[in-house]
């Protein structure tokens, strides 16, 4: 079994910054592939940036340039620092990690209001 617990959201006006925390446990050496979706009311849940199972990164093209995904592995945390925020980016932000037999595992999500 592995945990996710995500932290760090809030409210934030247009043109701020957020960094949303991640913190795994449990059995986090199964786990291939981390990262980040949201999900937007009445929307579905959309993948916003991931580790790829190569080490590389991958960033949905709408945050591009705004939104950089990190790790910390000594702390079993993956990060999501997100700059010039936009009202579109309001939505719950959930934390995703695949494992090696392609289990989904979520984190409870955490809410991004970006409003003036």
């Amino acid at each position: 079994q592995v945990q996710l617990v995500e932290s760090g959201g809030g409210l934030v006006q247009p043109g701020g910054s957020l960094r949303l925390s991640c913190a795994a446990s449990g059995s986090i050496f199964t786990i291939v592939i981390i990262g980040w979706y949201r999900q937007a009311p009445g929307k579905q849940r959309d993948l916003v940036a991931t580790f790829t199972g190569g080490g590389g990164t991958h960033y949905a093209d709408s945050v591009k340039g705004r939104f950089t995904i990190s790790r910390d592995n000594a702390k079993n945390t993956v990060y999501l620092q997100m700059n010039s925020l936009k009202p579109e980016d309001t939505a719950v932000y959930y934390c995703h990690g695949l494992s090696r037999t392609n289990r989904d595992y979520w984190g409870q999500g955490t809410q991004v209001t970006v409003s003036s």
